[in-house]
């Protein structure tokens, strides 16, 4: 059974992620999109943050190259 902080660990990780994503698609249109510019930042310092790892056994590389996959961004 999940408990609820984990479920609340769960729920920040997966708000970084569609954020990230969000953020790819945004820079993909357009790559001087300001605020896609630092949302894209701002997840990046999260998923390799020791809150991260923290909250997760997940590595945070691995997840950025899976959601840009995902996204078809490769202008990294």
């Amino acid at each position: 059974m999940v408990d609820g902080y984990e479920r609340l660990a769960n729920a920040i990780i997966k708000q970084a992620a569609n954020d990230y994503r969000s953020a790819l698609r945004g820079l993909k249109r357009n790559p001087n999109y300001d605020s896609a510019q630092r949302m894209k930042r701002d997840c990046e310092r999260f998923f390799r943050s020791q809150w991260f790892n923290a909250l997760t056994t997940l590595d945070g590389e691995w997840l950025m190259d899976k959601l840009r996959g995902e996204v078809g961004y490769y202008d990294c």
